[in-house]
């Protein structure tokens, strides 16, 4: 069973044409960034996955249910879904309440619910009794996808999981979503505007242009193919832009200790 797969789908709405002709599947287990300029309908897109959005033409099916039949009650036990504000998902006033709300929802007892939540907020550095409501920007966001995590679904869908966070909370969410992909098998659809990001984390990269797909491969690939970044008006990570520049026996570096080997290695330092 393919944890995703569109097959020519579309979204209308108020006579509009948003999305068109998307087709992909997404393996269980893989890690898979959607790029696009604001506007490319990346965000319309992820909403097809949870039934939020139900597709006006073509087919949607994730972890085998079609979306335009199942419940989105059904799909959320499934999907877990965050949303770019965290502000839209937060209402309750300790960290522990608010991850442990979707698990009781799920049928957890209270004892468990609180269990498993501050396991959760452990993982991700925060504490249980914390008030959300009022805290920062980068912990309303830990702990909005916190609450996301913690029912451990088989596909997370994340809209831009590190807006407003600084590199030590980015790097904080990424390696909790790493660990539950390695624990859990999870699959991970994640929109970011953070190239860098979907570099160094992302296996494969969807890009999207006018509400169309216009690219789909391994990061590295799509990340070196300058002509349809320019077309979807992305630039590339530092990495491969840098790699680029140099040419050579620099093209394929990954990261920059693979640069600065390269450089030793030409120098005779190796």
């Amino acid at each position: 069973m393919k944890a995703i797969e569109l097959k020519g789908a579309g979204f209308a709405a108020e006579g509009r044409k948003l999305l068109s002709g998307i087709s992909f599947s997404v393996e269980q287990g893989e890690f898979v960034c959607l790029l696009g300029a604001n506007g490319a309908g990346k965000s319309t897109l992820t909403k097809l996955l949870n039934g939020l959005n139900r597709a006006t033409e073509g087919q949607v099916t994730v972890m085998g249910m079609d979306t335009r039949r199942s419940r989105v009650s059904a799909l959320a036990r499934q999907v877990g879904y965050l949303f770019q504000n965290p502000d839209r998902m937060l209402s309750l006033d300790s960290v522990r309440a608010e991850l442990a709300f979707g698990l009781k929802l799920m049928g957890a007892t209270q004892a468990e619910a609180d269990a498993r939540a501050d396991e959760t907020a452990a993982l991700f550095g925060l504490d249980p009794a914390m008030n959300p409501l009022t805290a920062g920007r980068g912990q309303r966001q830990l702990t909005a996808l916190a609450a996301v995590v913690a029912p451990r679904p088989g596909l997370l869908v994340l809209d831009e999981p590190t807006t407003g966070l600084d590199y030590r909370e980015c790097m904080l969410i990424m390696s909790a979503v790493e660990r539950l992909r390695a624990e859990t098998g999870a699959t991970v659809f994640m929109v970011t505007h953070d190239m860098e990001l979907a570099w160094e984390f992302g296996s494969r990269a969807l890009v999207l242009e006018g509400g169309k797909l216009i690219a789909d491969g391994p990061v590295d690939e799509v990340m070196r193919d300058t002509r349809t970044l320019e077309r979807a008006r992305l630039r590339t990570a530092q990495i491969p832009e840098l790699a680029a520049q140099l040419g050579g026996e620099f093209s394929r570096a990954r990261t920059c200790g693979d640069v600065l080997a390269t450089i030793k290695r030409l120098k005779g330092l190796q």
